[in-house]
């Protein structure tokens, strides 16, 4: 072959042939590196998987840096797997640095795994909305309100973690708050970003509470920067004032034996004092009485909107929604139940 030939020419055309191989094998230094390295190897994919791989990386490529030194008396190979042992280090300091970073308190870990998690929210997207409310954990005491009515501004979201906070309108119950339910979902859907207001309702711990919140301008930035988180709040929310809709209309069916419509307006003036809960009762029975003597209630709410009344008790003319929305209606209407409170609606609404 020519004298002329490159090292890579004379490296592929007439690689160099082995002498005499060694009689003796390696060090256990250099097995056990081996060992090591094939464990390492075998980790998976993500932050832990990298863990879990540099881990290994690091002891095996000591033991070559021990075999290099020891056995096979060569600086290059010690030195080699050393700056390899260095490289592995800085890549696990960098890896326990990312998950200490990534990690949030126990509370909102869980708070992911039950509203988040399920609709598949992508975990950078729920350390946005996190890093909102400052990832601070605000604590209620026992009978200490979070709001009260007329006075409170709204400027801020809330969403309870723990405890049972009750919700009452001039001094009237009218449904608890429970765990991962916001607190005032109603008021904040009930005014625009450039409008103020204050709370309608009283808000109590009945426990000890937990709960995160967001201020309210620095939301609506938020909302209007991210669609995707815009769009997650508003599902949570329109979910959050149906089950307190609901909440009110199954007391009400619990007390009367009927399921309100929920559209009417003020609803909650049902949930009278105690005093007048009689009255209204025995009002309402004989109001049914009149209507449909021989029939049971059940019957009757089913039929309500469509079965002509009995010719002998003619139906009477239907209220106006204004006379309704005020609360002073006269004895002339035998479905108002109370002077201030909303009328009784079967549940089929006949159309206008």
């Amino acid at each position: 072959m020519s004298r002329n030939s490159s090292p890579w020419d004379q490296l592929l055309l007439q690689p160099p042939l082995c002498e005499g191989w060694k009689q003796n094998v390696e060090g256990a230094a250099y097995h056990l590196g081996n060992c090591i390295l094939l464990l390492g190897y075998m980790g998976g994919s993500g932050i832990f998987g990298s863990i879990y791989i540099f881990s290994f990386l690091a002891p095996g490529y000591i033991c070559y840096a021990l075999w290099g030194w020891l056995n096979a008396c060569g600086l290059d190979i010690f030195i080699w797997n050393m700056l390899l042992v260095m490289a592995c280090v800085l890549q696990l300091a960098h890896l326990v640095y990312r998950l200490h970073k990534d990690t949030f308190l126990e509370e909102f870990d869980l708070l992911y795994k039950t509203l988040c998690q399920p609709l598949q929210v992508p975990f950078e997207v729920y350390k946005e909305i996190v890093k909102c409310c400052e990832e601070k954990v605000l604590s209620l005491g026992r009978d200490q309100n979070y709001a009260v009515e007329g006075k409170t501004p709204i400027n801020r979201l809330s969403l309870l973690l723990s405890g049972r906070v009750r919700v009452s309108q001039d001094g009237q119950f009218l449904h608890y708050v429970f765990p991962y339910q916001f607190l005032d979902s109603p008021e904040w859907e009930s005014l625009r970003p450039s409008e103020e207001g204050t709370f309608q309702v009283t808000l109590t711990a009945e426990t000890d509470c937990s709960y995160i919140t967001w201020p309210r301008r620095k939301l609506y930035l938020l909302l209007a920067k991210d669609r995707y988180i815009a769009r997650l709040f508003s599902a949570f929310l329109g979910y959050d004032i149906s089950e307190k809709l609901y909440a009110l209309n199954d007391k009400l069916f619990a007390k009367f034996g009927l399921r309100f419509d929920i559209r009417l307006p003020s609803l909650h003036h049902v949930l009278g004092p105690a005093s007048a809960e009689a009255e209204a009762e025995k009002e309402l029975d004989e109001w049914e009485e009149r209507a449909v003597p021989h029939r049971p209630m059940s019957t009757f709410v089913q039929t309500a909107a469509s079965a002509p009344p009995p010719s002998a008790h003619p139906k009477a003319p239907r209220p106006d929604s204004a006379l309704l929305a005020s609360g002073s209606l006269t004895r002339s209407y035998p479905c108002a139940l109370f002077k201030g409170r909303a009328p009784l609606a079967p549940t089929q609404t006949p159309e206008l």
